[in-house]
């Protein structure tokens, strides 16, 4: 097997541990800046190592039709290809069913996709995705999946989430290449029933790892914390367990807390080129006029190059002029803070701290939103 994993200190439900792969070791709890065309938007590679990173994530769909995954292999794989030496995971573009839901057509053999970019054509099915992210050469791949929208019809909930565990048969029997782990998603919507049952069947095949997929697609905020709390336990104790597409810092520490080992958001690039920075105070919007005279630091507690060297008043100029700079010291920052939190999380449950550590975060950020944003960044 590709992957290893270890739980190396426990509180209550949460872990702490090291997940092995052919491009590097992971501390986990740990978050995965999302790269979806191979490029986390503003940063390169060593910007991203700066900040913290040790994991990224990109998006099957779109290097599928954008420069496509036989020119990557041509090219010598997807960490040559954009330059990054560490892990990569790639999400199939089950994603995609849901957030492309008017340019696309779902039958029992796979997805049949129209660009929105160009119009072209593509359909992936479960053993396409699998070579798709072979070609790429990542060292997770995710079986194909098919996510519905909160509020859906039970029958087309049970439907999606039986389909997915079939897709996953596939995925797993389409697998060629011993460097590329597959993990599978556990779908059934907000139904602990349905949930029980997927995880159930998605253990049987006995994969590297298995991750709570469905969320971020409108549910309210208590529905998110009641399923993804309910789902982590279901799956293997012994295998990482990954929640796709959170969160809010508050949601991160809460998902660690349920036992999640793996986390991905557009949320601190994409907030972060809006102009929203969080800190350990809760979130600034720098291009408010409050900034444009305040030459404090963002955030004292801060370790990123913007926080030791420029001021508040500065980052503000900056995005008030657009400035290509801005997106690239905002979303600097706020990962560099994501990963500050990680670490953070991961000494709270070796030591114990980690209520504690949630009540500083829920503190800062009690107003937050709900489970927010797209895979695609």
């Amino acid at each position: 097997m590709a992957i290893s994993f270890e739980v190396t200190k426990r509180s209550g439900r949460a872990r702490r541990g090291i997940l092995t792969t052919p491009h590097g070791a992971v501390q986990t709890p740990a978050f995965m800046p999302v790269g979806t065309r191979a490029s986390v938007k503003g940063l390169h590679p060593p910007l991203l190592k700066e900040a913290g990173a040790k994991i990224i994530l990109s998006n099957t769909f779109h290097l599928a039709l954008r420069p496509g995954s036989k020119r990557i292999a041509e090219l010598g794989g997807l960490h040559r290809f954009m330059g990054w030496d560490g892990p990569i995971l790639t999400d199939s573009g089950g994603y995609q069913v849901f957030s492309l839901a008017k340019l696309r057509d779902v039958s029992e053999d796979g997805v049949a996709f129209s660009s929105p970019v160009d119009g072209q054509k593509l359909f992936l099915s479960p053993e396409k995705a699998v070579e798709v992210q072979e070609e790429l050469g990542v060292d997770i791949a995710m079986a194909l999946d098919e996510l519905v929208t909160a509020g859906s019809a039970l029958d087309g909930v049970k439907a999606a989430a039986s389909r997915t565990t079939r897709w996953a048969e596939r995925c797993a029997k389409a697998k060629r290449h011993e460097a590329t782990s597959l993990f599978g998603i556990v779908q059934g919507g907000f139904s602990e029933e349905l949930r029980e049952n997927s995880a159930s069947e998605l253990a049987a095949l006995g994969l590297p790892g298995y991750a709570a997929g469905g969320f971020s697609v409108g549910e309210s905020k208590d529905d998110f914390r009641r399923m993804a709390s309910f789902t982590a336990p279901l799956m293997p104790e012994e295998k990482p367990r990954y929640l796709m597409g959170v969160g809010t810092p508050l949601d991160l520490v809460d998902a660690a807390s349920w036992g999640y080992d793996m986390f991905d958001c557009v949320l601190p690039t994409r907030n972060g080129r809006n102009g929203q920075l969080f800190t350990w105070s809760g979130v600034v919007v720098i291009k408010n006029a409050a900034n444009s005279g305040d030459d404090s630091p963002l955030d004292s507690a801060c370790s990123c190059w913007g926080c030791r060297n420029a001021s508040r008043a500065y980052l503000h100029h900056l995005y008030r002029a657009n400035d290509p700079t801005a997106v690239l010291l905002n979303s600097l920052h706020n990962l560099t803070f994501y990963f500050s939190l990680m670490a953070k999380i991961r000494e709270a449950i070796a030591g114990g701290g980690l209520e504690a550590l949630r009540g500083q975060v829920a503190m800062a950020y009690q107003k937050e939103r709900g489970p927010e944003g797209p895979l695609a960044d």
